[in-house]
C-alpha cells in the first residue's frame, strides 16, 4: 500500500457573514478563543446571536477543567444540520495592551488547526471562518493565513474566509 499525497485545496475569500457559511456540505466554522473563558467581544458576539450552544459549551468546558483551557485544544459544537462551530484555544488571556506580546499564540493556532484538519478529513467537512486571531487577539493575519494554508489547504481541506463589510 502507498500513501497518496492529499490534493491541495483553495483558500478563498468572500464578502459576507461567517455565521452564515455558503454551501450545503458539511461545514465547520472555526474561530479563536481565549483560554480563560472570557466570551464577550469580537466574532463570538455574532456566534452567540445565532446560537447559544457554542458559548454554553465553552463555559462548561472551562468549568470542567477548573482552570485555564489548554492552548491548541478544540471543541466542536454542532449548531444545525451539516454545520458546527469550532472553539479553538489560540489566545492566552485577553490583555492586548502590549503590542510586543499580544494574546495570540501562533503555535497554539497551528496545533488547533492540525486537530481541525483531522476532523475535517475524517468527516468530509469544509472550513469557514472570519479573519480570526487578527483583531482582539492582536495577531498578524498574514502569519495566520500562512498557517491555515500549511495546515489545512495544502493538506486537503478547503477553507473560505469571510470578510465582513458592515
Amino acid at each position: 500500500m502507498f500513501n497518496r499525497k492529499p490534493t491541495p485545496m483553495r483558500l478563498s475569500y468572500v464578502t459576507g457573514d461567517a455565521t452564515a457559511p455558503m454551501g450545503t456540505d458539511n461545514r465547520l466554522i472555526i474561530h479563536c478563543c481565549n483560554n480563560i473563558a472570557v466570551w464577550g467581544g469580537g466574532f463570538v458576539l455574532a456566534v452567540s446571536k445565532q446560537w447559544k450552544a457554542p458559548e454554553n459549551e465553552y463555559r462548561k468546558w472551562f468549568n470542567r477543567v477548573k482552570g485555564v483551557l489548554p492552548m491548541g485544544a478544540i471543541q466542536i459544537v454542532p449548531v444545525a444540520e451539516n454545520l458546527a462551530v469550532c472553539n479553538m484555544i489560540g489566545q492566552w488571556g485577553t490583555d492586548n495592551e502590549d503590542p510586543k506580546n499580544p494574546p495570540i499564540r501562533y503555535k497554539a493556532i497551528r496545533k488547533a488547526l492540525r486537530k481541525v484538519r483531522k476532523y475535517c478529513l475524517q468527516n468530509h467537512v469544509s472550513v469557514h471562518a472570519p479573519k480570526f486571531g487578527s483583531d482582539l487577539a492582536g495577531g498578524d493575519w498574514t502569519v495566520i493565513e500562512g498557517i491555515i494554508i500549511e495546515e489545512l489547504c495544502n493538506k486537503g481541506v478547503g477553507v473560505t474566509i469571510y470578510e465582513w463589510v458592515g
